[in-house]
């Protein structure tokens, strides 16, 4: 019996595996993926590697969860080694719970080898900070989509201090919207859409709740992210600080004024450590 090794992606760039998750897709026997893994990080797999994919993309399966559980159990009898590969972080809206009920249910041996996922692949591509203290005070995971009870979440228990990171948003970000607005959070209240993060895919879009209805909709794998930390004006005066964001070079101050910002702030922690 071989063991199955439940390894997260990240989110696209195969520099952002670790280094387990990469030495485990060099000598996998089989590896089963998500739709949404990149080439380039199956790129990585042995060559004699048997490849199966198993994902959904736009509602379509190519396998349901119980044949992804019965799959994993018959592959673990036939090969020492056996990845699951998800895109992301296997535990974060993976379905590992269900894997690792029915392996655990079949006496097969397992493990968790985490990956970045795709909210923080998308919050570094966009230079955000999802907890940026003066802005948000915490940070919420979920996801959209229409084939759950639109109530399962209190969209009014989202407030003016949340970071909203929203996997999946799908077609409906207009949907998005309108519940976070009945739900309390103002109009202009910024968000920003991240597609393909780290991927040279990557695509960007800044807006706010008003104008989120009328946004295109951008391919997946995307995160919606929502709040305050989201701000372009506030990221645009960040930039020089913290570097280029999302492939977006924000508005650079002349040399002259970042020095002089940069030896102020200087001069004052150096007073303050004395």
């Amino acid at each position: 019996m071989g063991k199955v090794y439940l390894v997260g992606a990240g989110p696209g760039d195969p520099e952002l595996l670790t280094r387990k998750a990469d030495r485990l897709l060099a000598s996998a026997g089989v590896v089963l993926h998500d739709s949404l893994v990149s080439a380039e990080i199956l790129g990585r797999v042995a060559s004699d590697a048997r490849i199966i994919n198993v994902g959904k993309r736009a509602r379509r399966k190519l396998l349901t969860q119980d044949e992804i559980n019965a799959l994993l159990v018959s592959c673990a009898q036939s090969y020492a080694v056996v990845v699951r590969l998800k895109g992301g972080d296997p535990m974060l809206f993976g379905r590992a719970a269900e894997e690792i009920e029915a392996l655990r249910l079949a006496g097969v041996v397992y493990e968790v080898v985490p990956g970045i996922t795709a909210a923080l692949g998308a919050a570094a591509a966009a230079g955000i900070s999802l907890t940026d203290r003066r802005r948000a005070s915490q940070v919420l995971f979920t996801t959209f989509s229409r084939d759950t009870d639109g109530n399962a979440m209190d969209w009014g228990a989202v407030t003016s201090a949340t970071t909203l990171a929203i996997y999946m948003p799908g077609l409906y970000y207009g949907e998005v919207a309108q519940r976070l607005l009945d739900g309390g959070l103002p109009s202009d209240t910024p968000c920003v859409i991240v597609s393909a993060a780290s991927r040279s895919q990557q695509e960007i879009r800044w807006s706010n709740l008003t104008r989120l209805c009328a946004e295109e909709t951008l391919p997946a794998p995307a995160v919606l992210i929502v709040g305050r930390v989201a701000g372009r004006a506030f990221q645009e005066f960040s930039a020089p600080f913290f570097g280029v964001f999302g492939g977006i070079t924000a508005r650079e101050p002349s040399p002259v004024l970042l020095r002089t910002r940069q030896t102020s702030a200087a001069r004052r922690f150096l007073r303050r450590s004395v």
